[in-house]
């Protein structure tokens, strides 16, 4: 069966790069760079924006002082040029919730980027989320609660809804992941598939089995 360029995988539009390329982040090559590389901040939604200040107190303490004073500023998030709803940066760079580490003193996290230490100064930094850390540290088996921006945990699908509230996802295609697409292949891993947790998250446990039945009729 010839694979359609877009899919309706219930309700929800689909790029067919999403079922067919491979992806699986290799932190210990990239060192988490999608935290510092960009122009602007992570998309957030006015409920995450509440959730990651609910957190703040928590998170604070390990946040670098650079970050701690343009969340004084002007807060956990900002509208950026096309007046969406993005997480603050530092120096136009890197997010306000990113914190690098000493490469010697980090275990290598995994794929959504959990770790154990907070050092700086080191000339090859490894990039975390703090929000990340502090949610995983505090999780417990049956606990729901906000981990991250959804748009972060999605990447390298990235969601766009239309004005009549029809949602699109599509495979975004970066250079600094060029290593996950390495390993991807190796491992024989595609998007959807590494995936799986945060898009179970966003669209439900029926939803991504779906996803999954739509993806093997193209195997």
């Amino acid at each position: 069966m010839k694979l359609p360029p877009i899919l309706d995988v219930g309700g929800v539009l689909i790029s067919s790069d999403i079922l067919i390329e491979y992806f699986c982040c290799d932190y210990e090559k990239c060192k988490g760079i999608c935290c510092v590389e960009g122009d602007a901040g992570a998309p957030v939604t006015l409920d995450e924006i509440a959730a990651i200040e609910e957190r703040l107190d928590d998170v604070w303490p390990l946040l670098s002082a650079s970050a701690q004073s343009v969340i004084d500023r002007q807060g956990v998030a900002y509208a950026d040029r096309d007046g969406d709803m993005v997480t603050s940066i530092v120096s136009g760079r890197e997010c306000v919730f990113a914190r690098s580490l000493t490469p010697s003193l980090t275990p290598a996290p995994s794929p959504k980027g959990e770790g154990s230490h907070v050092n700086e100064g080191s000339a090859d930094p490894c990039w975390l989320c703090m929000l990340e850390k502090v949610a995983r540290e505090k999780a417990t088996a049956n606990n729901s609660q906000f981990i991250k921006p959804i748009s972060c945990a999605l990447y390298p699908i990235r969601e766009k809804t239309f004005a009549d509230g029809t949602v699109a996802l599509n495979y975004h295609r970066w250079a600094v992941c060029r290593d996950a697409v390495a390993k991807g292949k190796a491992d024989g891993i595609r998007v959807y598939q590494f995936l799986r947790e945060p898009l179970i998250r966003r669209f439900g446990e029926d939803w991504y089995n779906e996803l999954c039945e739509v993806a093997a009729l193209f195997e």
